[in-house]
């Protein structure tokens, strides 16, 4: 009895070791080598993992960073210039700064310039409510104002506006990683250059419906009236599918175009409030008498 116990022994131990022999040879033939500058770029970077480097996650952003010839096309807009700079470093390759993003809502339809004339009883989506129709609004283009932009950043970046049901951007905790502009379904939602003391200047409409029928449904939409393009001295201008576009690295924020624009789809934020002219306040004095 003790000889077949023992017998049984050797023969499993036998095949356990002949087994384990093959998978060790096995893993050697077939193993994967790893470059481990891989770890190290993942390391310096910032474990968003939000994809607005175009890649699923920092380790696989790292990954094509190693393998890559140059930096050129590859940015970590989390981490920005600073990253990639430790980036460059580990690689011993060179990287090109790149102007800071913030992202813009484009749209302005608020209540009081956008009646709302539908009332919308299905699932808070805007996904939904877009393949459904135009949504509580006569304008087929403007924000829904479900949130899923909300839902979509992880930086706590976007809000809702209770009275302007609109989100709002808060430009300090902006990382233009983009999550909220694959979110919206009605591409309202822009990455420009963010400027000095976040001064901006957009056409905050992006309807391609003509004049009279942009006006009907929107106090402040965008006609394609060209008023701006006119005034524009730098190229910043295009008009297309009757709609005004403002390139945000060409714009010099002289504020000529929201000077003309005859509906105010033009904004401009962050900048000091306008002083008045001599006749505008002489004007007032004199209704102020009057």
């Amino acid at each position: 009895m003790s000889e077949i116990v023992l017998y049984t022994i050797l023969t499993v131990t036998a095949v356990g070791v002949t087994a384990a022999t093959i998978l060790y040879f096995a893993a050697q033939k077939f193993k994967v080598f790893e470059d481990p500058r891989i770890d190290q770029v993942e390391e310096a970077l910032p474990s968003a993992n939000c994809g607005g480097c175009g890649y699923p996650g920092c380790r696989n952003f790292a990954d094509a960073c190693v393998k890559a010839d140059n930096l050129d096309s590859l940015f970590c807009p989390v981490g920005g210039n600073e990253t990639m700079a430790k980036v460059a470093k580990i690689l011993g390759k060179e990287v090109a700064q790149q102007a800071p993003k913030v992202a813009v809502v484009k749209c302005n339809g608020q209540p009081k310039f956008r009646a709302r004339i539908n009332v919308y009883d299905g699932p808070i989506s805007c996904t939904i409510e877009h393949m459904m129709g135009a949504g509580d609004t006569a304008c087929q283009y403007g924000c829904l104002g479900g949130g899923e932009c909300v839902e979509a950043c992880k930086f706590d970046a976007i809000h809702m506006n209770p009275n302007t049901m609109l989100p709002e951007v808060i430009d300090e905790l902006c990382t233009a990683c983009g999550a909220c502009v694959v979110a919206c379904p009605r591409d309202i939602i822009e990455l420009r250059t963010k400027n000095k003391k976040d001064r901006k200047i957009f056409v905050s409409c992006v309807s391609q419906d003509k004049g009279a029928t942009t006006t009907k449904v929107c106090q402040v939409g965008c006609i394609g009236c060209s008023k701006c393009l006119k005034v524009c001295e730098y190229d910043a201008i295009t008009i297309g599918n009757n709609l005004a576009f403002i390139d945000s690295d060409k714009c010099r924020l002289c504020r000529k175009c929201v000077d003309v624009c005859p509906t105010n789809s033009i904004l401009e934020i962050g900048f000091p409030p306008r002083k008045l002219k001599k006749e505008d306040s002489g004007a007032d004095i004199n209704q102020s008498n009057a």
